[in-house]
C-alpha cells in the first residue's frame, strides 16, 4: 500500500460565515495541493471538507496519516465519537443531534477505503505543511463567486 501524508486545514470569516479548505497531500517526493470554498458555511465543516477532498483525490486503497490542527475531526475519530454517534442514530451522548451529519458520512465512506490515522497538529505554529494549509485556507475563502455549502 502506497504511504500518503495528508495535511489540513480549514478557515471561515465568521462562523457562520465565507470559508475554505486547504489540503496537502505527500506520497514520496510527489505533492499536490488543494483547495476550495463556499459562500456561507462554518469552519468545522471546512476541516471536514479539507480531509474529504484529501481522501478523495487518492486513486487506490492507501495508508494514510492525516494531520489536522481540528480537535473536532481528530477527536471524533480517534476517540470513537463518530462511531457512537452513528450507532446511535447521529445522537451524541448528551441526547443532541450530531452536526454536519452529511460530511461524516462521506468522511466514512472515505475511510473504510483506505487505513486511515488522524494525527492533532498545533495551528498557527511550527508546522510549514498546516500553516500553508491555513493560507490556501483563507485564499480559498475570500474568492468571489463561491459556491453554496449545501447542507442536509
Amino acid at each position: 500500500m502506497k504511504e500518503v501524508i495528508i495535511y489540513t486545514d480549514g478557515a471561515c470569516s465568521g462562523n457562520p460565515g465565507p470559508g475554505g479548505y486547504g489540503t496537502v497531500l505527500i506520497h514520496n517526493e510527489t505533492r499536490k495541493e488543494l483547495s476550495g470554498g463556499y459562500r456561507d458555511t462554518t469552519n468545522n465543516r471546512m476541516e471536514m471538507m479539507a480531509v474529504i477532498k484529501g481522501l478523495e483525490a487518492l486513486k487506490q486503497p492507501c495508508k494514510v496519516k492525516v494531520y489536522s490542527d481540528s480537535k473536532y475531526v481528530v477527536d471524533a475519530i480517534e476517540k470513537g465519537w463518530l462511531y457512537n454517534w452513528r450507532k446511535n442514530n447521529w445522537i451524541k451522548s448528551n441526547k443532541e443531534k450530531a452536526l454536519n451529519v452529511d460530511l461524516w458520512k462521506r468522511m466514512l465512506e472515505l475511510m473504510v477505503k483506505h487505513d486511515v490515522s488522524f494525527n492533532w497538529v498545533k495551528g498557527h505554529h511550527e508546522n510549514e505543511e498546516n500553516n500553508r494549509c491555513d493560507q490556501l485556507a483563507v485564499l480559498a475563502s475570500k474568492q468571489s463567486e463561491l459556491p453554496e455549502d449545501i447542507r442536509e
